[in-house]
């Protein structure tokens, strides 16, 4: 199946029913809606029953109206404002309860991820840092939390990791100057994605270090970069970034390298705690 849907249907339309011709226009035109609308929704809009929606799909050579949906939303993900995301999210968020929906969102995203997640990927992932002579992270934008998050934790498990703060495009490449075979480079981005990030894994890559990919899915741009990439579902809920299930992939990340050195671990903690209660790092709570 072609990727950009807008071409097919454009490429077809001569020989599409009246009914059909009012669903191409309408998608055509407001692609941006269409992608997050259910079947029955969109035959309402443009004024035709939700069978017409079905095979209108199937005239595109899908196997249903999911399929043709998935598609619109994989070809606008990286296209959409954050003024478009804005009207896109009224339709799919119900404002009466607003942190039902939102919870209700993340769950799924959880879900999905859980159903597609590559566990031969993921171990490779695993066994690439945990190996690494030295370990860079990057995540820029919405993304940058998610990097120092992975770089704060991986920093208590292992030597020579670095997290690469967004500055100066070249005080990025400063940061990751010495890169080359036997490092690993972690780039994290989703839509909109980072271009930035994209340049630096292709950098860390022609260096000879190991890239490892933390993004959405195969639609993404980190695909065909990445020695390793390991998908997490995200979506936009209005202007901003779901970023739950990112944040349970890189959890478990951190969790698998952590027990990789199930010997040291203990004796790691232990210091660090020695550490916090010598320096009044945390409350104490009287009881």
């Amino acid at each position: 199946m072609e990727r950009d849907i807008l071409s097919v249907i454009s490429r077809e339309s001569s020989g599409f029913s009246k009914g059909q011709r009012l669903i191409a226009k309408y998608i055509l035109e407001n692609y941006d809606k269409a992608a997050f609308m259910t079947a029955g929704k969109l035959g309402k809009t443009v004024g035709v029953s939700e069978s017409t929606v079905v095979r209108f799909a199937a005239e595109l050579g899908y196997d249903g109206y999911p399929g043709m949906r998935k598609s619109l939303q994989e070809m606008i993900r990286n296209r959409l404002t954050s003024v478009q995301r804005i009207e896109v999210s009224r339709s799919l968020i119900d404002e009466r309860d607003i942190l039902r929906s939102v919870l209700n969102a993340d769950m799924d995203k959880l879900q999905s991820t859980l159903e597609c997640v590559n566990t031969d990927a993921f171990d490779r992932a695993v066994n690439a840092i945990s190996g690494a002579r030295h370990v860079y992270i990057l995540g820029m934008r919405s993304s940058s939390p998610l990097a120092s998050f992975m770089g704060y934790y991986l920093n208590l498990l292992q030597e020579n990791v670095h997290t690469v703060y967004e500055t100066s495009t070249s005080e990025v490449y400063e940061q990751i100057l010495r890169i080359r075979q036997g490092d690993v480079f972690v780039g994290i981005s989703y839509p909109r994605y980072s271009a930035r990030t994209l340049k630096a894994m292709k950098f860390a890559s022609g260096s000879g270090a190991t890239v490892v990919g933390i993004t959405d899915g195969e639609t993404s741009p980190f695909v065909g970069i990445a020695d390793i990439n390991l998908f997490a579902k995200s979506d936009m809920v209005s202007f901003l970034d779901s970023l739950v299930a990112p944040l349970s992939l890189i959890n478990a990340l951190i969790v698998s390298i952590g027990l990789r050195s199930n010997d040291t671990l203990p004796e790691i903690f232990k210091s660090l705690e020695s550490i916090w209660s010598e320096h009044e790092v945390y409350e104490t709570l009287d009881d």
